[in-house]
């Protein structure tokens, strides 16, 4: 048959071998065949007519052949892809279960030995308490706290020998207990303004002169400036419900309005707003940054918006924490705060993509640096979700221990330039080994689709992923800011976030506020005391000046006054 001639049954036109035609030749005529379809068409030289009824009905059961054939290859295409959906499916479906009743720890996934789905004989586990050859804990000093000193004395009938009826003497010196006791009072201050009448008749003060008025955080309102001190720490460092609060109050006969409360707490956001944009200039002038950003819902109805998500974004740096507030995810909330950046800065943060759209990343005066944590995830979570899987993925998850240990022990002899040279140059080669096996393995022909999935990210991210190699100072995870969510998460969870946008406002000033004091190591009760109390003094407004109020500009004497002891690092409390 000619290779251009058109199948005349919807089948690929089939080729007719030397040997098949010499069949064809040899088969019974039309007139021979006693029956079966006949041709009419008169004989040709060549052999039979290639298009009459003899020739499809012999080449009938090599079209069928044909056809069943094809359909068995897409059958067991299709039974291929239903098998992978299905392995896709179990793995999505193990992960789920993962995060819904497994442990949210990764602490214990440390190497292949450490089976993480359905394991039959788990490691053992570390006694909790002191562990043998770690130094104990100091034994805490309580001797700042005031003392109600109590003379215990022996009653008059127990004051005499049991036997022989004669009385003790009193011997020199006391046996000394100490019993910690807290006493939360409510109280009234009754202020008792005295009034004068001037005795002279030059009438330079008419009627009466009345001392003046005791300052106020808010003007005409009886809470004094310990109950703000108290609500806003409670809230927004211990996130806690304000209701709660406000029904251990109770318990103590101090019965609050949770609607006074409420509208107080809707002035104190001016009080606040000149110190928390301080605090945004002050991180804008940082060199390194750790950001996330997490839900928070905003019972609010805004044009535009559907629902009621809202985020909460955290700048994390080393002297300095700010939240910001935002309807939406997207990279102008990162570009807005940064502002006009001049200096080049590095920025830790987790894959989102919004952070590579942000202008001053592009531009190349931010530099991102991608979590290490997040890659490791992704091998656990691989490890979980397909068993078969589970080697190969611990395997790596070693392997990043093992750059994890290298710089740790790098950092450790920074201050050594020998020491440090050759621990940069251990942690070099295993970063090197580490991308050169990626990129090996996800060029193999038969790679898994799971792992192709992974070890595709990883070469994705690689250049952000390398930056803490040259720059020391960068950690390898982005940690730092997720840890400093954590607290408003809590709140999140115990108060669903906020129910109008200034609530939401005042909540990202105060997260920022009170983490940067902690940070700093002051101690946030006696520093909100002290500026609360300079607003009572300015008329129930912000200080003239408000920086100097900054952790960052205060004295020595200030520092220690509210509680800092730079000797002793701050506990991170976010």
């Amino acid at each position: 048959m000619d290779d251009g001639s058109a199948s005349i049954f919807g089948f690929t036109p089939l080729r007719v071998t030397a040997s098949e035609l010499d069949q064809l030749r040899a088969a019974p005529s039309p007139a021979e065949s006693s029956s079966g379809p006949v041709c009419s068409a008169p004989p040709i030289p060549q052999g039979p007519c290639p298009v009459c009824p003899r020739l499809e009905q012999e080449f009938e059961p090599w079209r069928q052949a044909a056809y069943w054939k094809a359909q068995h290859r897409r059958a067991l295409q299709r039974e291929a892809q239903l098998k992978t959906e299905v392995q896709r499916l179990q793995a999505l479906l193990r992960l789920r279960e993962q995060q819904l009743f497994g442990r949210s720890t990764e602490a214990a996934a440390t190497g292949p030995t450490v089976p993480l789905v359905t394991p039959t004989d788990p490691p053992p586990r570390r006694p909790r308490g002191q562990q043998p050859g770690k130094p104990g804990p100091k034994r805490r000093d309580y001797s700042h706290l005031p003392a109600v000193v109590e003379d215990h004395r022996l009653p008059p009938d127990q004051c005499r020998c049991s036997r022989c009826g004669q009385p003790f003497d009193d011997f020199p010196g006391t046996e000394d207990s100490i019993i910690l006791e807290v006493d939360v009072r409510a109280h009234r201050r009754v202020v008792h303004r005295r009034r004068y009448r001037p005795t002279c008749s030059c009438a330079a003060h008419p009627g009466l002169v009345t001392a003046p008025p005791p300052p106020r955080v808010i003007p005409k309102s009886i809470l004094g400036v310990s109950i703000w001190v108290s609500l806003l720490l409670d809230k927004y460092l211990f996130y806690r419900p304000t209701y709660r609060l406000l029904a251990d109050w109770a318990t103590h006969g101090l019965d609050l309005s949770l609607g006074t409360v409420t509208d107080g707490l809707k002035h104190l956001v001016g009080l606040f707003e000149p110190l928390y944009q301080a605090l945004v200039r002050h991180s804008q002038r940082q060199t390194l940054w750790h950001a996330d950003e997490t839900r928070w819902l905003v019972f609010a109805s805004l044009e535009g918006k559907v629902g009621y998500r809202w985020y909460l974004w955290v700048f994390h740096s080393a002297e300095v924490v700010v939240f910001v507030l935002a309807a939406g995810r997207s990279h102008d909330v990162p570009e807005e705060h940064f502002g006009p950046v001049e200096d080049r800065g590095i920025l830790v943060v987790d894959r989102y993509k919004a952070y590579q759209a942000i202008d001053k990343v592009k531009s190349g005066r931010i530099v991102l640096a991608f979590c290490w944590a997040h890659v490791r995830r992704d091998f656990l979570r691989l490890a979980k979700s397909w068993p078969e899987q589970e080697s190969w993925a611990l395997d790596w998850v070693s392997e990043i221990g093992t750059l994890y240990h290298l710089n740790d022990e790098r950092l450790k002899v920074r201050q050594d330039a020998a020491a440090f040279a050759v621990a940069d140059s251990a942690l070099r080669a295993a970063v090197t080994s580490f991308g050169k096996r990626g990129e090996e393995q996800l060029r193999e022909a038969d790679v898994d689709p799971a792992r192709h999935k992974v070890l595709e990210s990883l070469g994705d991210h690689w250049s952000g992923l390398t930056v803490f190699v040259e720059h020391p100072e960068v950690p390898m995870d982005n940690n730092t800011a997720e840890r400093s969510e954590r607290g408003p998460v809590v709140g999140r969870k115990n108060y669903y976030g906020s129910g109008s946008v200034w609530s939401g406002q005042l909540a990202a000033m105060l997260f920022s506020l009170f983490q940067t004091l902690c940070l700093s190591g002051l101690n946030p009760r006696l520093w909100l005391t002290a500026y609360l109390s300079a607003c009572a003094e300015a008329g129930g407004r912000a200080p003239a000046e408000v920086d100097r109020f900054l952790p960052w500009n205060l004295s020595p004497e200030q520092r220690r006054e509210w509680g800092c002891d730079d000797a002793v690092p701050a506990a991170d409390t976010s």
